[in-house]
């Protein structure tokens, strides 16, 4: 297997794709839920964080086990879909995306969560005592000054996208072409005893991969944080 191999660049759309919608869905749902984890007392905050962080604890192959009685066509969701629109979820690349975005969505809450925390509250009681609401404040000073935050969070979930196998083969599967993802197939390959070129190729794809949407992210970050520091 070289570059020039269909496979490669199959498993590399795939994994591109299902990374990039994980993030989408999970982006803005992530932001709000650690903007009320940041700023609320309330006493179910407690009990949310740990739904929160309970696939960073809970085993992957638990997480996709769950992802499967719920989207198959027996589960609550999947069964719903399927018999009022046709659709079905589970064994598709939507259900890989799907646990990608359940298994990065902590990452991406803890990493905002933290950057929110850090933002003065001197600042948002000073645009609240200008007349801006809360949503209004959360929109212009808030979110801005918590970016470079919301970003390391964005990279971490989509690098836990990349790499996600264990939840992902449960409820997605290992289809070539269809669902076999860059790690699905590091671990078919390891499965055959002459798949080591083909394993490294992956393995060199995959770290390439990795590396470059960390330097991109952290440029993105670095010049936002230039610009937030011109602006105050």
């Amino acid at each position: 297997m070289t570059l020039t191999d269909p496979a490669v660049w199959s498993a590399v759309e795939i994994s591109l794709r299902v990374a990039f919608v994980a993030v989408i869905a999970m982006l803005g749902p992530g932001v709000l839920t650690a903007w009320w984890l940041a700023r609320t007392r309330s006493r179910w905050s407690a009990v949310v964080d740990a739904v929160v962080n309970l696939p960073l604890v809970l085993p992957p192959v638990v997480v996709g086990y769950l992802l499967l009685r719920a989207l198959g066509r027996r589960g609550w969701l999947g069964g719903l879909l399927h018999d009022q629109l046709g659709i079905d979820l589970a064994f598709t690349w939507w259900a890989a995306a799907i646990a990608s975005a359940v298994m990065g969505f902590p990452l991406l809450v803890r990493s905002t969560r933290l950057a929110i925390e850090l933002v003065e509250r001197d600042l948002e009681r000073a645009a609240s005592g200008l007349g801006a609401g809360r949503c209004r404040t959360f929109l212009k000073v808030t979110l801005p000054l918590a970016l470079p935050g919301v970003f390391a969070g964005v990279v971490l979930a989509f690098a836990r996208s990349l790499g996600e196998f264990g939840a992902t083969i449960l409820v997605a599967g290992n289809q070539p072409g269809s669902t076999r993802t860059l790690a699905l197939s590091i671990w078919t390959e390891t499965q055959s005893q002459k798949g080591e070129d083909r394993l490294l190729t992956l393995v060199l794809v995959s770290i390439a991969i990795s590396v470059a949407a960390m330097v991109v992210a952290e440029w993105l970050s670095r010049r936002l944080e230039r610009r937030l520091g011109r602006r105050r």
